[in-house]
């Protein structure tokens, strides 16, 4: 498939269509806007947006004025074929900071290696309760250096409540979390997402990333999804091109709050 329709159907379900990604929350369509809305730990934004110049600054109005009456920050994710082509300038207007762009890429499944040979001493452990959880979290703040709790809560709601759109998987070194990620399923979609691929100082640049891209491809084939995709850093990037994974825009989170 061509990446500008890969794009249009990812587009179409994940974003138009997006269904809600954990308990609690749910999926608001309100004018040109396309948001989730749930508890404060949770994921809440807006995932999908067909504005023009006339009705933009509306729009971006009308979203802070119903997170902050929920007590809720949000973000927005904008991605760089979305309109109007100033929505970006806008939203800094309105009080909101960008962070890094990230790449939107995406592959076929099934076109994937179906398995990366691991560093010796190293085997991939399922994630499937509460310790495993707090290895990935462990994994996520090591790694990335942020707060991790927000992660941990969702992924174990999302494991107790709906354990059929998430996977994640924490590779061990001799017993010790050295890397970790989730896919997450969308059933009904194309689509399955590769989120939160990390791997401690010391053991980058081993295999460990491209192993967990590898085990989560070929879970997300057996299970239907024709395509995966990321929101690739600049770090990532060019370690998916070399798998095969090919670019269908950018995304930048705006957050407010």
């Amino acid at each position: 498939m061509e990446p500008q329709h890969l794009r249009d159907l990812y587009d179409r379900q994940l974003r138009r269509e997006a269904r809600p990604d954990g308990p609690g929350c749910r999926i608001e369509r309100v004018g040109g806007v396309v948001r989730q809305t749930g508890p404060a730990h949770a994921w809440n934004g807006v995932l999908w947006s067909g504005l023009t110049a006339a009705d933009a600054d509306r729009a971006v109005a009308a979203q802070i004025d119903h997170y902050r009456a929920a007590g809720l920050s949000f973000e927005w994710k904008l991605y760089a074929h979305d309109t109007p082509g100033d929505l970006g300038a806008r939203l800094a207007a309105a009080g909101f900071t960008a962070d890094p762009p990230e790449t939107l890429m995406a592959a076929e499944a099934a076109d994937l290696p179906g398995s990366v040979p691991l560093p010796d001493g190293v085997e991939l452990r399922a994630v499937t309760d509460a310790s495993g959880v707090r290895q990935v979290a462990e994994v996520h703040q090591r790694a990335f250096g942020t707060d991790s709790s927000r992660l941990e809560r969702q992924l174990l709601d999302r494991l107790a409540a709906d354990p059929d759109t998430v996977t994640a998987v924490v590779a061990l070194a001799d017993g010790e979390p050295v890397s970790a990620a989730r896919l997450e399923l969308c059933p009904g979609t194309d689509f399955a997402g590769l989120w939160g691929g990390g791997t401690v100082e010391g053991w980058r640049g081993r295999g460990l990333y491209r192993a967990l891209v590898a085990h989560r491809a070929r879970i997300a084939a057996e299970r239907g999804h024709r395509y995966v995709q990321v929101d690739a850093a600049d770090t990532s990037r060019p370690i998916l091109e070399r798998l095969g994974f090919g670019t269908l825009s950018t995304t930048t989170p705006f957050l407010y709050g």
